[in-house]
């Protein structure tokens, strides 16, 4: 069971680091007025944010396949982690296109991306409040 035990450890771990992730982003976006800073920032944390996502989606099937356990919490976390993924694409997508003599869409994105993230510390949270619950 110590292998388990690791797996569960390192997926719980993972998810702190998730939402550290997370936090780290939205608070970039509160205190960086600079848009060209703040887009090499989160151009950075970006592949840092779809590697934790990854590492709790495997880490969670694993532990889930070997616990031969799928209850509802854990058929929430699985389109939770797909719309985590998507949201954050979503993001990326609307911060790439923007260029530096675009003022009017950086000061568009600012509001978009602390929605954004807002939604995804949110969401976070909350499956962790079922999860507990359940």
């Amino acid at each position: 069971m110590d292998i388990m035990h690791d797996a569960v450890i390192t997926h719980v771990y993972t998810i702190y680091f998730f939402l550290a992730v997370m936090m780290f982003n939205i608070y970039s976006v509160c205190t960086q007025k600079n848009f060209i800073f703040l887009a090499k920032r989160l151009k950075f944390t970006t592949p840092l944010y779809h590697l934790t996502n990854a590492i709790v989606i495997y880490t969670g099937a694993i532990v889930a396949t070997y616990n031969h356990d799928l209850n509802p919490t854990v058929l929430l976390m699985i389109p939770t982690s797909i719309f985590l993924l998507v949201i954050e694409i979503k993001r990326y997508k609307k911060m790439r296109i923007i260029k530096t003599s675009d003022v009017v869409l950086q000061e568009e994105f600012y509001p978009y991306a602390k929605k954004i993230y807002t939604i995804e510390i949110m969401v976070l949270i909350t499956v962790y409040i079922i999860s507990k619950v359940f």
